[in-house]
Order: C-alpha cells, then sequence, then structure tokens
C-alpha cells in the first residue's frame, strides 16, 4: 500500500483516527479527508462537532477538509458525490474506521465500487480492546463527547478515555470501544497531529436519548 493516496473518512473520533494512523503507518499517502455533516453543515453527524472543530484537526493533519451536509435519505447519494470527487481527483483508496460490523462494512463497499474507490479497512476484525490499547499507547487522547443514555449512563460524556474507563465501562457491561453505538469520542492529541487541538469543553444538553457535549474552539 506503500504510497497509495487515500481519502480518510473521519467523524473526528478514535476509530476513524486510528484507522488514520494505521494507514500512514503502511506508507499510505493522506490526500483528502470526508466528514459527513447535518444538513445545515454546522455540525458533523453523531459526533455533532462543530464545523470549526474538525477544520482545527484537519489543520493539524496538514490535509484538505471535505465536507457534505446531508439528511439520512440524500446521505448515500451525498457521500457517493464525495468519493466521485475524489476519484476525479487522482484519489484511489478511501480508510475506513469499522471494526467488526459487518453491515457497514457492506455498505461502504457498495457505495466506494460506485466511485472506482478501494475501500480499506486497517482496523477490521481486530479485537476491540486491542485497538483501544493501542490507542493509548501511541499516544491519542480521546474524550466521550455523546452518550446514548439508552444504552449507559449520561454522566460518562466528559470523560477522558483511559485505561481505568474501560475497565469501568466493561464492568458495567458496556462496550468499552461503542462500536454499537453506545458513545462517540472526539481526538484532540495524538501521533498524527502537528499540535493538540485547542478545544473547550462546555455544557451538556440533551436530545431524544442522547447527551452532547458541548465542543468549541478556545478563544
Amino acid at each position: 500500500m506503500k504510497n497509495q493516496p487515500f481519502v480518510a473518512s473521519w467523524s473526528g473520533g478514535k476509530d476513524s483516527a486510528m484507522a488514520y494512523y494505521r494507514a500512514i503507518q503502511s506508507g499510505m499517502t493522506p490526500k483528502r479527508l470526508l466528514t459527513m455533516f447535518q444538513e445545515d453543515e454546522e455540525v458533523s453527524k453523531s459526533h455533532a462537532l462543530p464545523l470549526k472543530v474538525v477544520q482545527a484537526q484537519a489543520a493539524r493533519l496538514d490535509v484538505p477538509l471535505m465536507i457534505r451536509g446531508a439528511g439520512w435519505d440524500d446521505y448515500e447519494a451525498k457521500f457517493i458525490d464525495a468519493m466521485d470527487e475524489c476519484r476525479e481527483d487522482g484519489i484511489t483508496h478511501g480508510v475506513f474506521g469499522d471494526i467488526d460490523l459487518e453491515g457497514h462494512l457492506e455498505w461502504v463497499q457498495k457505495t466506494c465500487a460506485k466511485s472506482g474507490i478501494v475501500p480499506i479497512h486497517p482496523l477490521w476484525q481486530e479485537p476491540r480492546r486491542s485497538i483501544l490499547e493501542e490507542l493509548l499507547a501511541v499516544g491519542f487522547e480521546a474524550v466521550i463527547v455523546v452518550v446514548n443514555t439508552n444504552m449507559m449512563p449520561a454522566e460518562y460524556v466528559g470523560r477522558i478515555f483511559t485505561r481505568q474507563l474501560m475497565d469501568e465501562l466493561e464492568s458495567l457491561g458496556i462496550d468499552s470501544c461503542g462500536e454499537n453505538g453506545e458513545f462517540h469520542t472526539i481526538v484532540i492529541d495524538g501521533p498524527i497531529f502537528s499540535s493538540r487541538v485547542p478545544v473547550t469543553f462546555g455544557e451538556v444538553r440533551e436530545n431524544e436519548g442522547y447527551v452532547f457535549l458541548t465542543v468549541s474552539l478556545e478563544a
């Protein structure tokens, strides 16, 4: 895979960061990040990160950011449009952070095929815990910014990702990787960044069974 140009599917969280890290370690060349946003393009899908925060991450990766605002009805069409643009610019591969959910893998493979993009899944079918251990071992710092309160207690929002936190979640029967949508994170430091992402955390808000930690750039 050495020198293969790729677009990274970038949520801003730990799994996309680890997939990006693994791709870089294998010798691939990052050419673009793709982040899917809500229709108004103000906050990202699922992780609810403001555009300026994702732009700050991209700046510290020194990789151009592309976004697409979409509802769930047109999500696939907008995603394919972004992949088409990448392919037209000579980007041949896409890097994704899926771990073991077959439905996610199949969707990525199907949509990438429509644009002639080769999907790469650097984390695929590795033990979830081992991925998290590596995340911490190489120096990533992640913070929980979204919690699905139907799957885990709301008070975990805002917690820094540590081995202690992983043990705590697992003792409660909660997947410490959050692969089933239990929670989402933001990565604010690590080996892929030129410097720490300067964010501040504010109020916690609740909406339809989820709690969200407000994230903004430092003034």
